[in-house]
């Protein structure tokens, strides 16, 4: 979560109140303006306090026109009314909700069934907040493992996690966090992930492990976990080191088992360890979900593992939230139950030719070169041609902007720098008819974005508050 701080000076400036707010007699439900950084010395009616809120919030962003986000802005009714039924039960409590765990435990295992895991019952995992909670999870026990192998030398010696420069923000947190370093395999020309035999070269005695993304942030492509795994293997019949992979698919997790049915990513290879995925991502599941799974009891050590009371009996839990709502979790087997594969991969299949459709569609505008094109997750990145000159990806994302649609621009990381883009993230919702209403919105600034004398963005880090 973001950290805030307080204003520097106390705000006096107080909410204003409409007479209307009140009940029938607007004057008569008409109460003393509330502050806006401490607390009310009273109560307001409800039906005041929802309107206050309600009306700061209309300055938001609508979010169904929020091309930058991957985590899933709309739901069915039925879904909603499901996760206002559960939004009051905590799911910790294990022993009061038995059903809302029974159901957790069955989108364990449905995840394993999905990922090809070896033996689905022998396989464990857990719901988390989202994939950042379980990226920690899975990183806490890559380093268990490759402690207690290495217990001689063990804290010694600095553990050491590889994976590409394009991984996302949580993967550093996480090496932050727990005094791992992160070593990074940077971009290199037209390649924008990490390299298979590049992460290997970087691999020693302390490495816990190497991350390989399904689906990164930064254009929508895979990386070759497969490839990956084969450089691993090969590292290891020379050296004797065996680097465990955790495939991070936030994204790629719910998109590749329905679409890219042939490609080998998940628990198929031995090397994979773990996987996750965002529930509320490609999962299709408003925020609050995320998924950690590990190919059996052995990848995930029990010292890690809390054991909690379930109806007089033991139930194992792996978490660094407490409470939490059960709602979400309720509302992804909802969704499991609801779809199915065939209804995961129509779902699928229609974003990802949306995204195609639009890519295809932008290209051929004249402006714009594509670096990806929506054919793996349903994400395209797209920058300036090389004879644009007037103006950059940051004056078309502001421009953007003023007709509702939030799409992010960014410049690539070390060795890329020089590489400015866009990043169009198609989802479930962001339909054929959005994606035309987008086009004619973007082809109808062109005109005027030609006929400026230069780019106008000066601070490119403040032009975009997207940041991986």
């Amino acid at each position: 979560m973001a950290l805030h701080q307080g204003p520097e000076r106390h705000q006096k400036r107080a909410m204003s109140v409409n007479p209307f707010y009140g009940e029938a007699n607007p004057v008569g439900g008409m109460t003393e303006a509330p502050p806006t950084h401490r607390l009310p010395d009273g109560p307001l009616a409800p039906s005041t306090a929802y309107q206050l809120v309600h009306d700061e919030l209309m300055l938001d962003g609508n979010s169904r026109l929020n091309l930058a986000t991957f985590v899933t802005t709309w739901m069915e009714p039925q879904a909603g009314v499901l996760m206002a039924e559960c939004r009051d039960k905590n799911m910790i409590d294990k022993d009061e909700y038995p059903r809302t765990a029974e159901l957790e435990r069955r989108c364990v295992a449905m995840l394993a069934d999905l990922w090809n895991a070896p033996d689905p019952s022998a396989a464990v995992g857990c719901s988390t907040t989202g994939s950042s909670e379980a990226c920690m999870l899975a990183g806490m026990a890559l380093k268990r493992r490759w402690a207690g192998r290495n217990a001689d030398r063990y804290p010694g010696a600095r553990p050491n996690l590889v994976m590409g420069i394009n991984v996302q923000v949580c993967w550093e947190k996480f090496c932050n966090f727990w005094e791992v370093e992160a070593r990074l395999v940077p971009m290199e020309g037209d390649r924008f992930h990490l390299d298979p035999q590049a992460a290997a070269e970087l691999c020693d005695e302390n490495t816990i492990g190497v991350v390989g993304i399904l689906g990164s942030t930064f254009d929508g492509s895979y990386e070759p976990i497969a490839d990956l795994c084969a450089a691993l293997d090969a590292l290891q019949e020379r050296t004797g080191l065996d680097i465990p992979v955790h495939v991070d698919g936030a994204s790629g997790g719910m998109v590749a088992p329905f679409l890219d049915e042939d490609l080998v990513w998940d628990f198929r290879l031995p090397r994979v360890a773990s996987i996750n995925t965002s529930g509320h991502k490609y999962g299709l599941v408003y925020p609050g979900v995320g998924w950690a799974l590990w190919r059996d009891a052995e990848a995930l050590p029990e010292e890690l593992v809390f054991r909690v009371n379930y109806l007089g009996g033991d139930m194992p839990t792996f978490a660094l939230n407490f409470s939490r709502p059960g709602a979400q979790v309720v509302a992804q087997y909802y969704t499991f139950l609801r779809l199915g594969r065939e209804g995961y991969r129509a779902v699928q299949q229609s974003t990802r030719d949306v995204a195609r459709s639009l890519a295809g569609r932008i290209g051929e505008l004249g402006d714009f070169r594509l670096l990806t094109h929506g054919d793996e997750l349903p994400v395209f990145a797209l920058t300036t041609a090389d004879d644009v000159t007037s103006y950059d990806v940051f004056d078309v994302s502001r421009r953007l902007r003023e007709s509702g649609w939030l799409v992010p621009a960014y410049t690539f990381p070390e060795n890329r720098q020089d590489l400015s883009v866009l990043r169009v993230v198609c989802r479930n919702g962001f339909s054929h008819d959005l994606a035309d209403l987008f086009l004619a919105d973007l082809t109808r600034l062109l005109p005027e974005l030609r006929r400026q004398p230069h780019p106008l963005t000066r601070d490119k880090e403040a032009a975009t508050g997207f940041h991986h």
